[in-house]
């Protein structure tokens, strides 16, 4: 599911990048009013206005000039590509309570059970059987059947632990706060940041243990249910670091899911 919709989103973001690389670019205000100012007569110098109109002539003016576009910086919805869950995204600059334990849990279960997670486990259980990434699970229904539920329960194994298990008993965050502001390439580090560090209940910072224990821990637990050839430390590692670069590419999608959801719409209307 993640890896689909990351990337999309991965071809979406450089598809705005190039659009905004060929955007005209508009003279400043500025050398507007310069070129105004020596081609046109001296005005006749305005009487002064009382002090209250002027105190509301400010107001009006530094409303007017702010920019409308910033009012939907880094405003996220519920969703991604109106399919993918999105409930853990916060938008750029909001201040939230602390998460209580019923609501880390609540979106662990949204994640996992969510009707678009059945529908991504089984592309990513067909792009598994295409690539026989398991030769053990054969081809066929059988084993198609056989990726669905491993990759089902890896998916589900991953969110308990790393949303909901790890930051109620390590009083950590689980939501991504957008940071909806900067360059790309700005904004590309604090997201691939994410995956090592995260807030703590009480607002600060720390390092991500939720992130990088709980999914090593489901890639432990995964053992269990696979066959005995892929329970090696390397096939648990391969499938930990899997993981933890899938969460990586998710963060990422969320970043950016604001600019590229506001150029659809901008763009439409």
């Amino acid at each position: 599911m993640r890896l689909v919709t990351t990337c999309t989103i991965c071809l979406l973001t450089l598809t705005l990048g190039r659009a905004q690389e060929k955007a005209p670019v508009l003279p400043s205000s500025a050398s507007q009013q310069t070129v105004a100012a020596t081609g046109m007569p001296d005005a006749p110098t305005p009487s002064p206005a009382p002090e209250g109109q002027q105190s509301s002539s400010a107001s009006a003016s530094s409303s007017a000039q702010s920019n409308p576009a910033d009012s939907q910086e880094g405003q996220q919805t519920s969703r991604i590509l109106w399919i993918m869950p999105n409930f853990r995204a916060v938008n750029a600059g909001s201040k939230l309570p602390p998460q209580s334990i019923k609501e880390k849990f609540k979106t662990s279960a949204l994640d996992s059970f969510d009707y678009s997670s059945f529908i991504f486990v089984g592309i990513q259980a067909g792009i598994s059987q295409a690539t026989d990434a398991y030769p053990a699970f054969h081809q066929g229904a059988a084993g198609y059947g056989r990726y669905y539920w491993h990759t089902f329960a890896d998916q589900t194994d991953e969110n308990l632990w790393v949303e909901g298990v790890l930051p109620s008993v390590l009083h950590q965050d689980s939501r991504y706060y957008t940071l909806g502001h900067g360059g790309f390439i700005k904004r590309g580090i604090y997201a691939a940041s994410r995956a090592v560090i995260t807030r703590t209940d009480s607002g600060g910072e720390t390092f991500n243990a939720s992130e990088v224990l709980g999914s090593g821990i489901a890639a432990g637990i995964s053992s269990a249910y696979y066959p005995g050839q892929y329970r090696t430390w390397t096939k648990t590692g391969q499938r930990w670091l899997t993981n933890a670069l899938l969460d990586l590419g998710t963060f990422g999608a969320k970043e950016f899911w604001p600019d590229i959801h506001h150029a659809i719409f901008h763009e439409s209307n």
